[in-house]
């Protein structure tokens, strides 16, 4: 059985628990909306995103990243949370989430807000509670920042709609790539459930966009679009699975991002994959994240990338260098008159230096110095390309020479990625809380004033 909550738990305490709790959810982010303040409100919000400050493992920390709760009705297998399991619960009330967002947003630790939350008693319950949260904070305190919640699987469409009208960006988890994978790790939860807020998100945002058009004033509803995220190496999908499901989300449900989190043990259940020794699949997400960035921005297909007979990335190249020595008829490409989506297929040529190649070709000819200065990695490029009918060196265009030439400069997880320890950081990680205190900054009892 679960603690009990302390019956006089301080906000402080409250904000250690659900923090901690909410730092396996990655499905963070902060883009895709512009909203400047009016003068009458707190806060603005920009389309470029607010994310500046980052994790060692490069989730972002710039939001006010909580639990509503980590009470949950639930016993999902993988979740920390669990019903089952026996760790310090707590809840926030509406108006906490409001003081705490209000005050690190008056001290500038935070931009905007991002809330999940366990499942309290039902799911209607739940989404009734974030409602109240996040009304308080448009209505009463004024908030004009960045909000990104959850919608909860199984409320009221009538709640979720509401709350949709006060936020930036919603999102629903789809948890698990296949519904077999829910089945066994998730029994209490079902992709009908998940789906449904998804496509009253989807439906809901394009009748809000045509509203828009005809009422300049109309209100907005989920502007920034919506997200999932999925957890990888729970269960024993490919890489070709997961990619197809990502991709159709994308197509059917018009989704903003799909975020891919490496499965950390942290419970043990027979059902749940063995404790590895390499640690949680890091290279496998990063993986997934580079063939996620081609579907969305390089104009690529699942079916391209991954097939049956080779439904796994290859762990020592990327996705997209992968495609390339795969189909080496296509190469190499003259730099000078390849189309913008033949560019962008080119190892090391991104979407913005492709668009640069394009512009800057319209003035003359390019030449390799050129390209350095666009921005392509000429160290992967320099076996695709051509400039002027050249190639920078004299190179054979076969797949083993320049897969041992790419493996010799092949890149790198991000450092500090190795070795992650899973902590999310908190907005006191540089100071102690006997400097907190004395610096005047201190969380005391709802029964006293709070004071961060």
């Amino acid at each position: 059985m679960s603690e009990r909550v302390p019956k006089r738990m301080s906000l402080y305490e409250k904000l250690q628990i659900l923090t901690d709790a909410a730092k396996y959810d990655v499905a963070c982010t902060s883009s895709g909306v512009d909203r400047k303040g009016d003068g009458n409100g707190m806060g603005n919000c920009s389309k470029y995103g607010i994310c500046h400050s980052f994790s060692a493992d490069g989730r972002c920390i710039s939001l006010l990243k909580i639990l509503f709760t980590n009470e949950c009705i639930y016993d999902c297998k993988y979740c920390i949370n669990r019903s089952s399991n026996d760790v310090p619960r707590a809840s926030f009330t509406p108006d906490e989430i409001c003081e705490l967002t209000m005050e690190f947003y008056r001290r500038n630790y935070i931009e905007g807000l991002f809330l999940s939350s366990g499942i309290l008693k039902s799911p209607d319950h739940t989404m009734e509670l974030i409602y109240a949260a996040l009304y308080r904070l448009r209505h009463v305190h004024h908030f004009q920042g960045y909000i990104h919640v959850k919608a909860i699987p199984g409320a009221d469409e009538r709640l979720i709609r509401l709350t949709g009208f006060l936020a930036d960006r919603m999102s629903v988890n789809i948890e698990l790539p296949t519904a077999d994978g829910l089945r066994l790790l998730a029994p209490h939860k079902s992709r009908k459930n998940i789906l449904k807020p998804m496509r009253l998100v989807q439906e809901k945002t394009k009748e809000n966009r045509q509203e828009a058009a005809v009422y300049k004033n109309a209100p907005r509803f989920v502007p920034a679009g919506q997200s999932t995220q999925m957890i990888i190496g729970a269960t024993p999908e490919t890489d070709y699975q997961i990619l197809n499901v990502a991709e159709a989300l994308y197509k059917k449900f018009d989704l903003k991002r799909v975020f891919y989190s490496a499965f950390v043990p942290v419970n043990r259940d027979s059902a749940l994959p063995a404790l590895r020794e390499e640690g949680p699949p890091l290279l496998r997400e990063h993986r997934l994240y580079q063939a996620d960035w081609l579907l969305r921005y390089y104009h690529f297909e699942a079916e391209e990338l991954l097939d049956e007979t080779n439904p796994n990335f290859n762990v020592f190249l990327d996705p997209k260098c992968c495609w390339a020595l795969k189909h080496l008829e296509c190469f190499p490409v003259e730099v000078n008159r390849a189309d913008y989506r033949m560019l962008l297929r080119v190892p090391g040529i991104g979407y913005r230096s492709a668009s640069r190649i394009v512009k800057a070709r319209r003035m003359g000819s390019l030449r390799f110095e050129d390209l350095k200065k666009m921005g392509v990695v000429l160290k992967r490029a320099v076996y695709f390309l051509t400039c002027n009918g050249k190639m920078m060196y004299p190179v054979r265009v076969e797949e083993d020479y320049i897969t041992r030439n790419l493996l010799n400069t092949r890149e790198r997880i991000p450092e500090g990625a190795d070795g992650m320890t899973y902590r999310q950081l908190t907005l006191f990680d540089d100071m102690n809380l006997e400097a907190v205190k004395s610096a005047g900054i201190e969380v005391l009892n709802r029964s006293s004033e709070v004071i961060l």
